[in-house]
């Protein structure tokens, strides 16, 4: 008997080793394996950098400088020490006001009371600041090198750029503009050396070893020209506080390639301090706002018209003696001037809505809205900034005639700036709808990759796209802006006054003011938009985007050493 109960202790004796050590290498093996692991190796993080931006002749438009996180160790610091650190710590973060040292002192004093081994104290810490700490001697303090966005131009070309904040996981991710668009190619991947240790934690020289490169970002070198950039930004910050402008925008194309030369909005914010600033600043109002183009608007549908044949240059306009009724609403000219049997040609050159309604019924409902789409409206530009956007068109059946009246006048319709911009250039390039690209070449070290010209389709005919120039080079030339034409150069271009639809009606004191065109009209170097919201000193574009437009154009005749041609 007692032999059996011996048996029987040790086969529960064994069976509980059995299940211990299954306990031990199957359930919590992987357990046990990673904590070893952790134990035998250390980790080193290779830090990266995020891509550079530049300007089209190579200096630097955003780049990343070196920062610090500064962490403290509770435990380690003194307690009767704690108070002296924070205050020494504060003068050096928070400068010489004394109410922030105060502010950052009694901040500091809260973490480093608290029960942690380890906790973060303050990020973006610069080189200099970094040094003057480490000349303090405190111990249980110690840093973590990182980088941050630094942009030498400041707030020039904000909308462009967008800026760089945190995602979800704190890491660094771009926002709108370049920013948001290319953070793919612009973001940094961290590297990895991991090596095996022995007892007292020192490198075993034949122990594993395995390392993953750190992989900087690409680099982006832009088609912004600084000095374009530069003579754009300057006139638009004089217009709005010439015109009493809420807000002005302006963007500058080649046509012949889609090359953006540049673009620039007001008000706008430092992308390095962007958080405080309004959200509603960081959006592009060139690619991301919509607006009604108004008189802008008329090349394009007289351009359709011209391309179907459904009139000429001479065709007369029979309904232009005074104001027309359709589906009884009555429409009348923008000055209340009336030229009876009026040509296509002067109904662009008196921007003539009645005979803008004329074309737009000789044209018809159908081509009118199969233009809208070949000129790339209702379809955002394809433009390469983040925040590009557009409204679809509204559906064909939805169409009645009042709606193609309006709209052969650019009233009932919205458009982005980048959008306008885009279709004009098909008229100055001949006929071609052009891809916009801010972004020339992507580079890294294994190359380069170039982003070259995109034609989307042929719009209109060259003799067509002939035809509107001319027209538009008339109504520089003869039109409510020909004060401010720069003497000597051909110029193509259109103003534009739309009202702003306000609960169901226009208001009648509240418009956009914009310019279009592009110079020189023989052989254009850019087309460019000019836009003013609510301009306050007069609400039209004739006085004050079209001044503006011609106040840039000549400072780029001289840049370009364009000669004049008349």
């Amino acid at each position: 008997m007692r032999i059996y109960w011996i048996k029987i202790f040790f086969l529960l004796f064994f069976l509980a080793i059995f299940l211990r050590l299954f306990y031990w290498q199957i359930i919590r093996g992987e357990f046990l394996q990673a904590q070893a692991e952790g134990q035998h190796f250390t980790d080193v993080t290779l830090k990266a950098i995020r891509g550079k931006v530049f300007f089209s002749d190579g200096s630097l438009l955003a780049s990343s400088n070196p920062s610090y996180l500064l962490f403290g160790l509770p435990k380690v610091i003194k307690e009767d020490k704690r108070v002296d650190t924070a205050y020494a710590l504060a003068k050096i973060i928070a400068g010489s006001d004394a109410k922030d040292v105060s502010e950052v002192a009694k901040d500091t004093i809260n973490k480093l009371s608290q029960d942690l081994y380890w906790i973060r104290l303050y990020s973006n810490i610069t080189v200099e600041q970094k040094k003057a700490i480490e000349r303090l001697n405190i111990s249980g303090m110690g840093f973590e090198q990182g980088s941050v966005r630094f942009y030498p131009e400041g707030s020039s070309s904000a909308h462009l750029l967008g800026f760089v904040g945190k995602d979800a996981k704190g890491d660094d991710k771009g926002y709108f503009g370049l920013e948001g668009y290319y953070d793919g190619e612009l973001r940094s991947l961290k590297g990895l050396v991991r090596q095996e240790r022995d007892a007292v934690g020192l490198p075993i020289l034949i122990g594993n070893f395995q390392t993953t490169n750190a992989r900087n970002g690409k680099d982006l070198i832009l088609n912004i020209d600084r000095s374009v950039q530069f003579i754009v930004e300057q006139a638009l910050k004089n217009g709005l506080e010439k015109y009493g402008a809420k807000s002005a925008s302006a963007v500058v194309m080649e046509p012949k390639t889609g090359n953006i030369l540049a673009l620039a909005s007001f008000p706008n914010y430092d992308p390095l301090n962007y958080f405080n600033y309004p959200k509603e600043y960081y959006k592009n109002p060139i690619v991301a706002d919509l607006y009604e183009p108004g008189s802008t608007f008329k090349v394009l549908v007289m351009a359709a018209a011209l391309n179907e044949e459904a009139v000429k240059p001479d065709t007369e306009c029979d309904i232009c003696q005074g104001p027309t009724s359709i589906g009884g609403f009555i429409l009348r000219t923008w000055n209340n001037k009336y030229f009876p049997n009026t040509n296509m040609r002067d109904v662009i050159v008196h921007s003539d809505n009645i005979g803008m309604v004329f074309a737009g019924k000789k044209l018809g409902l159908d081509k009118f809205y199969s233009y809208l789409e070949d000129f790339g409206l209702g379809t955002p530009s394809n433009i390469d900034l983040q925040d590009d956007f557009s409204s679809d068109i509204r559906a064909r059946a939805e169409w009645r005639e009042i709606d193609l009246a309006t709209a052969s006048f650019g009233q009932g319709i919205a458009v982005t700036g980048i959008q306008m911009v885009k279709a004009v250039a098909a008229i100055a390039n001949g006929g071609k709808l052009m891809e916009p690209h801010v972004v020339n070449k992507i580079s890294d070290e294994n190359g380069v990759f170039e982003i070259k010209p995109k034609v989307i389709k042929e719009v209109i005919k060259e003799s067509t796209a002939q035809q509107v120039k001319e027209m538009m080079v008339a109504a520089v030339s003869e039109g409510e802006a020909k004060f401010a034409k720069p003497k000597g150069f051909k110029i193509a271009g259109k103003t534009g006054t739309a009202q702003i639809p306000v609960a169901g009606h226009y208001d009648p004191n509240k418009t956009i003011a914009s310019f279009v065109g592009f110079a020189p009209a023989d052989h254009p170097k850019f087309v460019m938009l000019v836009r003013f919201d609510q301009p306050s000193s007069s609400i039209y574009g004739s006085e004050t985007a079209a001044p503006t437009f011609f106040e840039i154009a000549k400072e780029l005749f001289t840049y370009y050493k364009i000669a004049p041609d008349e």
